[in-house]
C-alpha cells in the first residue's frame, strides 16, 4: 500500500470586483479553447483518420496565443491542462467502449457547464503565510477565508465558480492515515425515502428532503424567472436567485450524507447497502422524491471514507430484502405501503425495512468470512464535484 495519499480542501475566495471579471474571463476562454481542440480532434479524426493527443494540441497553444492575443492573459499551464482534461474524457470514451458500456462521446461545454480550471503545477507558497490570500497566477493575490488548515505537499490548484461564489480547491499529497481501531461490528443498511438509512440494528436516520422543503420557493423564483424577457438583466437576475436555492438544497442534503457516513465509519467494520439501480428508479413515479434523497452520493461518500479508515463497504443485491424473513427464510409478498413485515412462516414481526437490512448484512457475512474487498457500486462517475 502507498505510504501517501491525496486530499482536496475547498476554501471560499473573495474577489473583488476586478479579479471576479479576470476569473470570468479566464473561464470563458478556457471554455473555447475546449470546444476549439473538441472540434479539432472531431475534424481530424473524420477527415484524416488521425487521432489528436493531449501532447499535440499542446504544441498549438503558441499558435493560438499569436492569433488570439487574449489568450496571453490565461497562464500557459492552464491552457495545457484544458488539453489534459479533454484528453481524458476521451480515455474515458474509449475505456467504455471496450468495456461494452454506455460510451458518452465528449460534448462541447456551455459556459454555465464549464466552471473551473486548474494550475497543475502550483507554487508551494501560493497561499500566503498569514493564510489570508492565495496567489493565482495572471489573476493576482486573492483573498480566501482557510476555515481550517491544509497540510502536505501542494499538487494541484483549481479555481471553481458555484453560482455567483468562487472557490479554491487545494490538492495536496499528504501521508496516508492510519487505519480507524477495528470495532468488531458489522451493519447492513437499507435506502429509503422516509428514512434515508435503516440499519439492521434498528436505528433510522430520517431524510428531511431538502428539495421538497424548498419547493414553495422554487416555484415561486422560478415562476418570476419565466416570466422575464430573454436576454435581460432582470431575467439573469432571476436565473441567479434559481440556482443559489438549488446550490442551498444541495448543500443540504451533502451535508447530511457526510454526516451519515462518518458515523457509519466510525461505528462499524463492515457496511453493507443494497447495490440498487438508481438510473431505473429515477424513471419511475418516485424520481423525485429518490434523486432528492441522492442515494448515489450517499454511497460514494461512504465508500470514500471507508477506503481511508480501511473499513469495507460491499454492494448486494436488492432483490427479495424486504419480502424474505431474515430468520427463516420464508418469503411473503406485501406491498409496499404495508411497513411492518409479518412472518407466516415463524411468525416474527418487525419493520419492513428493519428485516431488509438484517437481510442484507447477513447476505453479505459470507464475503466478510472470506475476506472481502470495498467494492463500487457505482463505478462509472463523472469528474469529481469539486471540479467542472
Amino acid at each position: 500500500m502507498e505510504s501517501t495519499t491525496l486530499r482536496a480542501f475547498k476554501y471560499r475566495l473573495y474577489p473583488t470586483k476586478a479579479q471576479i471579471a479576470s476569473l470570468d474571463t479566464t473561464l470563458t476562454l478556457c471554455q473555447r479553447l475546449y470546444n476549439g481542440m473538441l472540434e479539432e480532434r472531431r475534424g481530424a479524426y473524420q477527415k484524416a483518420g488521425k487521432s489528436l493527443t493531449a501532447y499535440d494540441q499542446m504544441k498549438s497553444l503558441p499558435e493560438v496565443k499569436a492569433a488570439l492575443p487574449e489568450y496571453a492573459g490565461v497562464n500557459a499551464q492552464v491552457l495545457q491542462d484544458v488539453a489534459k482534461r479533454l484528453d481524458k474524457s476521451f480515455k474515458g470514451f474509449f475505456r467504455r467502449v471496450k468495456a461494452g458500456q454506455k460510451a458518452g462521446y465528449p460534448r462541447f461545454r456551455s459556459r454555465d457547464r464549464y466552471d473551473s480550471f486548474t494550475y497543475p503545477q502550483p507554487r508551494q507558497n501560493s497561499v500566503s503565510g498569514n493564510g489570508k490570500h492565495v496567489y493565482l497566477p495572471k489573476i493576482g493575490n486573492v483573498r480566501i477565508k482557510l476555515h481550517r488548515p491544509f497540510s502536505g505537499k501542494l499538487k494541484t490548484l483549481a479555481v471553481k465558480r458555484e453560482g455567483q461564489e468562487w472557490y479554491a480547491v487545494l490538492t495536496c499529497e499528504i501521508p496516508r492515515p492510519a487505519p480507524l481501531p477495528q470495532t468488531g461490528n458489522a451493519v447492513g443498511i437499507d435506502l429509503g425515502v422516509r428514512h434515508l438509512i435503516v440499519t439492521s440494528d434498528g436505528d433510522f436516520e430520517d431524510n428531511p428532503r431538502p428539495l421538497r422543503t424548498a419547493q414553495k420557493r422554487l416555484r415561486v423564483l422560478q415562476r418570476s424567472l419565466s416570466r422575464k424577457k430573454r436576454g435581460s438583466k432582470r431575467r439573469h437576475k432571476a436565473r441567479q436567485a434559481v440556482a443559489k436555492l438549488h446550490l442551498k438544497v444541495k448543500r443540504q442534503r451533502d451535508d447530511l450524507h457526510h454526516k451519515a457516513a462518518v458515523k457509519l465509519v466510525r461505528e462499524n467494520d463492515w457496511i453493507a447497502h443494497e447495490n440498487l439501480s438508481i438510473t431505473g428508479l429515477a424513471r419511475t413515479r418516485m424520481a423525485r422524491s429518490v434523486l432528492d434523497a441522492g442515494w448515489g452520493s450517499l454511497i460514494e461518500k461512504l465508500i470514500s471514507k471507508a477506503e481511508e479508515a480501511g473499513r469495507t463497504v460491499i454492494g448486494i443485491n436488492p432483490a427479495y430484502t424486504s419480502q424474505d424473513c431474515h430468520l427463516c427464510g420464508h418469503r411473503e409478498k406485501h406491498s409496499l405501503s404495508v411497513r411492518e413485515f409479518t412472518c407466516k412462516g415463524c411468525g416474527a414481526f418487525l419493520n419492513r425495512d428493519v428485516n431488509a437490512a438484517k437481510n442484507i448484512l447477513a447476505w453479505s457475512m459470507p464475503s466478510w468470512t472470506q475476506g472481502g474487498s470495498v467494492e463500487r457500486a457505482c463505478p462509472e462517475k463523472p469528474r469529481s464535484s469539486e471540479l467542472g
